[in-house]
């Protein structure tokens, strides 16, 4: 005899994103009332994980930490300052992970407090996966100090590290209390982690926004000069496009085959892996952009004025389009990526490429003899001052 017992159920989700300036300063009550608000009647146990990037750049922070939550002790108690290493390296092992979930079983953090990331987008991933699989999900506020973590990597659901030299192979979709971005934290980058960022808004505009990539445009030389208006536009618009695909794209879980968010990064995550991680994220999106971008035209699916649109603000937002030459396997060896990325997921391979300005369409299948073309009209010898 067959037998089930089937019940449909939902659960309610809000994910927010909030914006400030000087989040620790004791006259800025914003993070301590939305953690006090997450748990009515007591002081939340927090406990920080801090990017050691952000450290360096921001000596006092460790104690404007402290003092903020002795400032704001009928919401917050202060149990930590963990520092952890900044950039990919945090999560290219499981040490640093180790280092988080010891600090949670240390400092008693349990499912009614909360872990706070600050800094770059690996950090940020590194300790939500700590917090999501402590205790089966530890709260989790985000914190992001950089231009790519602010308007892409904090904004999403995902967490996780690398392993098996494979980007983010182990993780977990877990959705923060909030993400809080604080424009102040962007003032120490250096001007390379200042461009890479822009990639990721180049990416939604291609894929969701004709208008916000022609405002790209006008603003490409005020990016490059670090006027800080034209990055807070960017950075509003680029997480709202990436906030409103999440709620209403329908696959918030990427239980599906198609990742339109990921547009040109099948090869920008094997990029950063061959490279050794010296590449940049963005850096390696923005080849990847190009890459596919390029391919598009090649079968005929984008006009090519709008291509050399494209690749035109990439360069005037200060990308250099360039496979490297010295990649293990050679340039080629970027193809393996397309399994690789198809893996991730599951299920048949799903590109996603363009039509147009803010037009994608996802493909199933890649012309191999094609998109070597395409990367070899990326390799250097390229004069970045003309079009492609």
């Amino acid at each position: 005899m067959n037998a089930s017992i089937e019940r449909t159920f939902s659960t309610h989700h809000t994910h927010r994103l909030l914006f400030t300036e000087g989040v620790f300063r004791t006259g800025n009550a914003l993070l301590a009332e939305v953690a006090g608000a997450s748990r009515p009647g007591g002081p939340v146990r927090m406990l920080f994980v801090l990017d050691s990037g952000v450290a360096a750049a921001w000596p006092g922070l460790h104690t404007d930490i402290r003092t903020y939550c002795e400032a704001y002790s009928q919401y917050l108690t202060f149990t930590e300052v963990l520092t952890v290493p900044g950039g990919e390296v945090c999560k290219n092992s499981q040490g640093p992970l180790q280092d988080v979930l010891q600090a949670i079983d240390r400092r008693h953090i349990c499912r009614h407090s909360l872990v706070v990331a600050i800094g770059g987008g690996a950090v940020i991933d590194m300790a939500g996966y700590a917090a999501a699989i402590a205790h089966r999900g530890v709260g989790l506020i985000r914190i992001p100090t950089t231009v790519l973590a602010q308007n892409d990597a904090a904004v999403g659901v995902k967490n996780g590290i690398n392993l098996f030299g494979k980007k983010n192979f182990i993780g977990t979709f877990a959705l923060p209390l909030a993400i809080i971005d604080d424009r102040e934290f962007l003032q120490t980058l250096d001007d390379r982690d200042w461009i890479a960022g822009t990639a990721e808004a180049v990416k939604v505009a291609l894929i969701r926004d004709a208008a916000f990539f022609a405002t790209l445009e006008t603003d490409a030389g005020a990016l490059r000069r670090r006027e800080q208006q034209a990055m807070d536009r960017l950075i509003y618009r680029c997480a709202e496009l990436h906030i409103d695909h999440i709620v209403s794209g329908g696959d918030p879980f990427e239980t599906g085959s198609s990742r339109p968010l990921d547009f040109g990064h099948w090869a920008a995550h094997k990029l950063e892996h061959l490279t050794g991680y010296t590449l940049r994220h963005g850096e390696a999106v923005a080849i990847g952009m190009a890459l596919d971008v390029i391919y598009s035209a090649k079968i005929g699916m984008l006009p090519g004025p709008d291509k050399d649109r494209i690749l035109q603000l990439l360069i005037k937002l200060g990308f250099t389009l360039a496979i490297p030459v010295d990649l293990p396997g050679g340039p080629e060896a970027l193809l393996d990526g397309l399994e690789e990325f198809r893996e991730h997921l599951g299920g048949k391979l799903t590109i996603t490429l363009l039509e147009g300005l803010g037009r994608k369409r996802d493909v199933h299948q890649i012309d191999r003899a094609v998109m070597e073309e395409a990367i070899a009209g990326l390799v250097p010898p390229v004069n970045h001052n003309t079009r492609i």
